[in-house]
């Protein structure tokens, strides 16, 4: 990826001649940039002679930077409301990029905004913008998974589908960490603004004694904010194995391929462990819409209860999705 720092991040490398420039706009949260991989790969192959930029927020700049859709990554400078000299220097950096088509994937407010920024002369858009060039169809009160979605919205600008996103470049060395052959994977910790998404401890330790008792070890992943949250658990299931700050998404990634199973809260890495293939158990909350927001991958299965305390460690473990 050829990179130019500029006052937003990156610039994208000039288009070589007959080729455009292509912006993608997916700002985040992370399960939603996970989500929004096949539309990624579909968008690739569509204009696979074009310099493809992202526009995304800087927590998953080094995330989409591995991608091998994208020549270019920006970091969403998102400057607050009144800040008038930011986006007047935002709109120039924008026009400076000559973007022929803007996919944007995010179909919010803060993106409608961007597109209203660009003002007269601004390029073809694909998205829920009013005015814009190739408006996402009508699904006419249909519930869709949110990569589907998203698929008939660029379908709209004529990008066919290519099928499941290819993620042999999501990997990463665990050797270090002197795993046991077999253990499921658990994924204990959530955004810290929904607790309501958080398995209680106490469920997830009476878990890992239940796969203690089946000669199964447990390893928790998470970011450090999650820490408290597996050191909980760890202290009423001092088996468990806590790996929280210690891995980033291409060691969730490697970690998950070679876990017997996952069983996680509805939270970002948990989309990382379904979409490369493992067994996935999501727990979710009144909040999480299982239609839309299910993760992808080849066997995922969930379970949902209003308030998460109600659901039991012996239902979680009779519904993991691989032999015990």
């Amino acid at each position: 990826m050829t990179t130019q720092p500029s006052e937003f991040g990156i610039h994208p490398p000039p288009a070589s001649t007959g080729a455009r420039n292509i912006l993608v706009i997916k700002l985040g949260a992370l399960g939603d940039i996970i989500l929004a991989m096949e539309a990624f790969q579909a968008i690739r192959k569509h204009h696979a002679n074009d310099s493809i930029t992202l526009l995304t927020r800087r927590p998953f700049v080094s995330l989409t930077e591995n991608m091998p859709w994208f020549d270019a990554i920006w970091p969403d400078p998102a400057p607050k409301l009144l800040e008038v000299t930011k986006w007047l220097a935002f709109r120039r950096h924008l026009r400076a990029g000559n973007f022929s088509r803007v996919y944007d994937l995010q179909c919010n407010d803060r993106a409608g905004f961007y597109f209203r920024l660009l003002g007269p002369g601004r390029p073809e858009w694909c998205g829920v913008a009013c005015g814009c060039s190739h408006p996402r169809p009508d699904f006419g009160g249909e519930n869709l998974p949110v990569t589907e979605r998203l698929l008939r919205l660029i379908g709209a600008a004529d990008v066919p589908r290519a099928g499941p996103a290819e993620l042999g470049w999501l990997d990463g060395d665990v050797s270090n960490y002197n795993l046991p052959a077999r253990y499921l994977l658990l994924v204990p910790g959530c955004a810290p603004q929904h607790p309501y998404k958080r398995w209680p401890a106490e469920q997830f330790a009476e878990l890992v004694g239940k796969l203690a008792a089946r000669g199964l070890a447990a390893v928790a992943i998470g970011t450090a904010v999650d820490n408290d949250a597996i050191s909980e658990i760890q202290t009423l299931a001092p088996g468990l194995i806590n790996l929280a700050g210690r891995t980033d998404l291409g060691q969730v990634a490697a970690l998950a391929r070679r876990a017997v199973a996952v069983v996680g809260n509805d939270t970002g890495p948990v989309h990382v462990t379904a979409m490369v293939g493992a067994p996935t158990l999501v727990l979710m909350s009144r909040v999480t819409d299982p239609v839309r927001m299910l993760p992808r991958g080849p066997t995922v299965h969930w379970l949902k209860r209003e308030n998460l305390a109600d659901l039991t460690a012996e239902e979680v473990f009779e519904a993991i999705p691989a032999p015990i």
